[in-house]
């Protein structure tokens, strides 16, 4: 099976350092809701290296003052799935940055909390 995050199409690029890119989440969760995804094929945040971990950071910050210009959300999830256990169904290490918005769920308190049923609240 082909990797569909290994070989971006260039118009897909939304932002890009020398080791990673930012590119719109195909089945968003929100408006603006951004993968920020490194270059070489890797499985897993803690499979990547030390610098290819501060260039997703420093995505992170660069995909914030985009969508801050383009969407004005109120917030963010920012996130990472690892392994199969924990949701990842793409085993090419994504980071997801997800714009939230006032009103965009009942009661958003717990935020990632919420990915296991019953432990949002505390």
């Amino acid at each position: 099976m082909t990797c569909p995050f290994c070989t971006p199409g260039p118009s897909s690029i939304l932002l890009a350092n020398d080791l990673a890119y930012a590119r719109c989440d195909l089945y968003p969760v929100s408006p603006g809701h951004l993968l920020l995804i490194p270059f070489r094929h890797v499985a897993s945040f803690f499979e990547a290296t030390e610098d290819e971990q501060a260039a997703l950071l420093s995505l992170v910050h660069d995909a914030r003052r985009l969508l801050d210009e383009l969407y004005a959300p109120d917030g963010y999830n920012i996130g990472v799935n690892v392994g199969a256990a924990a949701g990842q169904s793409v085993m090419h290490l994504h980071l997801h940055v997800i714009p939230r918005y006032q009103g965009d769920m009942e009661e958003p308190k717990g935020g990632v909390r919420g990915v296991i049923p019953g432990k949002r609240g505390y």
